[in-house]
């Protein structure tokens, strides 16, 4: 791995359950609007939402009101349906995520199955590249999906870091190996690598120290801090030992 680790890591604060407090009593607050323009006045560099088919949380208009209300780059994720591809198309995010989904799942679990759906996931980039919307792939630090990512045309993956978040001792270093490996690998085709999914303040900073990752998109453990500190200051600790990791 490359010792030079001084090139600034960005930050997407997914907001997703700010949306389920909201949803659990069915009322206006927390608003998610005050929390997105809270992060991004804590020094973000993205709002991460996910607009999952079943509206679990995030709901169509607070894609739309985000959008149009807050000005910072929206990372928009979603499944590789016809439905939220019309919705992205119209709504126009800078960056759309694509993201495997289950209903049944607490949350997304794992990456996204790009071989075996890769006609499906092919067209759903095409389409959104139509639209200049940036494109990326929620997959595994797999070196043989990586190397489909090309002919799907997509510029951007976004690595799982879940199996290492949720590792312990030498199986989390064996984790965290299989991440520098995916992201040199997929760095020397030319694709951005971004990160995510169970990082916390405790698990963030070997990941933020490989020097090819460009942005981590960090949520539930940013929320679980806000319960405590607030949004704001939840948000720059995480911005401080990105920075920390990265000699800033």
């Amino acid at each position: 791995m490359e010792e030079n680790t001084s090139q600034k890591l960005e930050l997407g604060v997914n907001i997703d359950h700010i949306a389920t407090l909201r949803q659990a009593r069915g009322t206006t607050y927390p608003d998610l609007l005050e929390a997105a323009f809270l992060v991004k006045e804590a020094g973000a560099d993205a709002i991460t939402i996910h607009l999952r088919e079943d509206r679990r949380h995030i709901q169509d208009a607070d894609v739309y009101a985000i959008r149009k209300q807050i000005n910072i780059r929206l990372n928009l994720e979603l499944a590789a349906t016809d439905e939220m591809v019309k919705i992205a198309c119209d709504v126009l995010p800078e960056d759309a995520c694509i993201v495997p989904e289950k209903r049944e799942e607490l949350t997304t679990e794992g990456g996204l199955d790009i071989i075996g759906q890769f006609e499906r996931i092919q067209k759903t980039t095409q389409q959104l590249t139509q639209k200049e919307v940036r494109v990326s792939l929620f997959i595994e630090p797999n070196i043989e999906h990586i190397k489909r990512v090309p002919d799907i045309g997509a510029p951007i993956i976004e690595l799982h870091t879940g199996t290492y978040a949720n590792a312990e001792g030498d199986d989390q270093k064996r984790e965290l190996d299989r991440i520098i490996e995916a992201t040199e690998y997929a760095h020397s085709l030319g694709i951005q690598v971004n990160a995510g999914h169970g990082l916390d303040y405790a698990n963030t900073k070997a990941v933020a120290q490989i020097p090819q990752i460009q942005e981590l998109n960090i949520g539930h453990s940013i929320v679980a801090r806000a319960l405590f500190v607030g949004i704001s200051r939840a948000t720059r600790q995480m911005i401080e030992i990105m920075n920390e990791a990265r000699g800033i």
